[in-house]
């Protein structure tokens, strides 16, 4: 039985590289997260906004926000951040196709309930029979490591 040429290898966990691509995407994340805060402090007239406040709730959220757009957004045009690159990761559907837009916002959220559980979500791919962590499982979505794949390179003419 041969298997398609999009197939996904079984018990991908990847834990390692998918914790380096994190710490990766932690420096292009500050950066918004610094233009973020900056807008912040313009709308509030350069006043530092108080945590226990709306505006403090709202800036979090902004955050939040923000931080999802890069993440979606990077999956979505290129199916890899900037942290996943030099490690060859992408996160792609189970067919192995770029997926959908709402299933991205999934993962982004289990992924970041993930983190707020002590990383649990990640772990739980030691465990997970298909080596699938929370966030891959409840979107419906995969990490995988691929070095012939580049999906921003145009695609090879054969004729």
């Amino acid at each position: 039985m041969t298997s398609a040429p999009h197939s996904l290898p079984q018990r991908n966990r990847l834990i390692g590289w998918r914790l380096l691509a994190l710490l990766y995407d932690f420096f292009p994340v500050l950066g918004i997260w610094f233009v973020v805060v900056v807008a912040a402090l313009a709308l509030n007239g350069g006043e530092a906004i108080q945590s226990n406040t709306l505006a403090g709730f709202l800036e979090l959220v902004a955050l939040i926000a923000a931080t999802g757009l890069y993440a979606t957004g990077s999956w979505r045009r290129g199916e890899q951040t900037i942290g996943m690159k030099p490690f060859r990761l992408y996160v792609v559907n189970p067919e192995g196709q770029t997926a959908a837009l709402g299933k991205l916002w999934l993962r982004y959220f289990c992924g970041m309930l993930s983190l707020l559980c002590a990383g649990l979500g990640f772990w739980w791919a030691w465990f997970d029979r298909d080596g699938l962590t929370w966030h891959d499982r409840l979107s419906d979505t995969r990490m995988i490591r691929d070095f012939d794949r580049d999906v921003l390179r145009p695609a090879k003419s054969t004729d």
